[in-house]
């Protein structure tokens, strides 16, 4: 496929990784051997959007409530697979060729055992003074409990009279050093968004639907998806 012209990238894409469990259960697959597949899928869209030029890559891990909601045994495995996951990340060669600078939003300090933490720890601290592209995790993240808490940050500060401004609001987000989101992928085959995924930060995002499970969401499938984007006209409400 012909090389995408820089300048109808989008600068920001989240992918919210839908339906590895269902993808293992067609392949009569535990529930985690679904995620680990997912983990490996994740390492090879990171390399084809540094390939393709594109600035900032999210994805969204896990919600607050996934870890709680599902059998223990699933989730100490998917606990185990982000500490190999991030182990990884941080002997990369593609994290520090291109200098991608690694964030974790959400609750995860909260959630996640120590053990994991101080891989996370690492990664922030290899990849803190990087700049050359952003790639980050939410884990442990719902965008209504992000809403929420900006919404009484800026309640506690609030001077009497004083004017409430996108900036303001932008400011007490977790996403606060983030650009808007200019494309979202969600796949899974469920075209809907979920616990007010980085609401603030989609409101002019272009969405795409895969009909794919996740761990077959490829390389291949991921530019066709950004070329669609490249062909889309914006007009922000012109």
């Amino acid at each position: 496929m012909a090389s995408i012209e820089l300048e109808r990238l989008p600068n920001h894409v989240v992918i919210i990784p839908d339906g590895n469990r269902r993808w293992a259960a067609e392949h009569h697959l535990k529930p985690w051997e679904g995620h680990e597949f997912g983990a490996k899928n994740t390492e090879q869209l990171v390399r084809e959007a540094l390939r393709m030029g594109i600035r900032e890559l999210s994805f969204w891990g896990s919600s607050i409530e996934n870890l709680k909601k599902r059998p223990v045994a699933e989730s100490r495995e998917l606990l185990r697979i982000y500490q190999q996951h991030f182990e990884d990340l941080i002997k990369s060669d593609d994290i520090h060729r291109h200098r991608v600078h690694i964030r974790f939003i959400g609750r995860w300090e909260e959630q996640f055992p120590n053990e994991l933490k101080d891989v996370m720890y690492r990664c922030l601290q290899a990849t803190s003074d990087y700049d050359g592209n952003f790639l980050n995790f939410f884990l442990a993240y719902s965008g209504d409990d992000e809403m929420k808490l900006a919404i009484r940050k800026i309640a506690d500060n609030l001077h009497a009279g004083e004017e409430v401004t996108d900036s303001m609001i932008k400011r007490h987000l977790m996403t606060n050093d983030m650009p808007p989101v200019d494309f979202l992928i969600r796949t899974g085959g469920e075209p809907h968004l979920s616990a007010g995924f980085m609401m603030w930060d989609i409101a002019n995002s272009q969405l795409f639907f895969s009909e794919s499970f996740y761990p077959d969401f490829g390389p291949k499938a991921f530019e066709e998806a950004i070329t669609d984007y490249a062909m889309r006209g914006r007009r922000f409400g012109k």
